[in-house]
């Protein structure tokens, strides 16, 4: 089983996203989504990302932009950092991911989500793009914003986000193989792919 603890507001997180799909097809492994608040995890455990982010070394800066670029022209998706939007409030968002999730729209909802932010630089934050999000994959908006309103939605968005920092989450997106195994990052799936074989051969 993979646990697949995820906040939108990511472009590594919107890469692994699309590429650990087809990853848990071939191997039949399922995945469990767990959206959480990547901001909650840099605030009690990583607050090195702010500062990072505020003092980036160039050289660095310029060089992630690059790997972006080829990793993204690698899975056939546009990603683009956003020139005025970053980072972006993605609580709604998370709210949204979870409110359709017994729904089975998860996946299609927040695959809208990243492209609207990642592809289109359009601000996830506001009800009229979240709006047209839900229009677009066929959810009820007006259902949708009450709904992510519910304590129960925001209480459940607050555990997630507890419990990937219990089990050693420091960013997103943070990947679990049968509950313990940790992983980080897109470029970490070669090793998840490695890790699921060697377990489908000593079952």
């Amino acid at each position: 089983m993979i646990e697949f603890f995820f906040d939108c507001s990511s472009p590594w997180t919107y890469l692994a996203f699309h590429n650990i799909q087809p990853l848990a097809r071939e191997l039949g492994a399922e995945i469990t989504w767990k959206p959480f608040l990547v901001g909650g995890v840099f605030n009690t455990v990583n607050r090195s990302q702010y500062e990072a982010r505020e003092r980036p070394v160039p050289a660095k800066q310029t060089y992630m932009y690059k790997d972006l670029a080829d990793w993204s022209r690698l899975a056939g998706i546009k990603i683009k950092m956003p020139p005025t939007l970053f980072p972006v409030n993605s609580v709604k968002a998370m709210r949204g991911c979870l409110w359709v999730q017994p729904q089975g729209k998860l996946i299609p909802f927040a695959t809208a989500v990243f492209e609207a932010y990642w592809s289109d630089d359009q601000d996830i934050s506001q009800d009229a793009v979240l709006t047209k999000i839900c229009e677009r994959v066929g959810i009820d908006p007006q259902q949708f914003l009450a709904g992510i309103g519910e304590q129960s939605i925001k209480d459940q968005l607050k555990a997630n986000t507890d419990e990937a920092i219990q089990r050693g989450a420091f960013g997103s997106p943070t990947i679990y193989v049968d509950k313990t195994d940790m992983y980080f990052g897109n470029d970490r799936l070669p090793l998840i792919r490695e890790a699921l074989m060697r377990k489908k051969s000593a079952a």
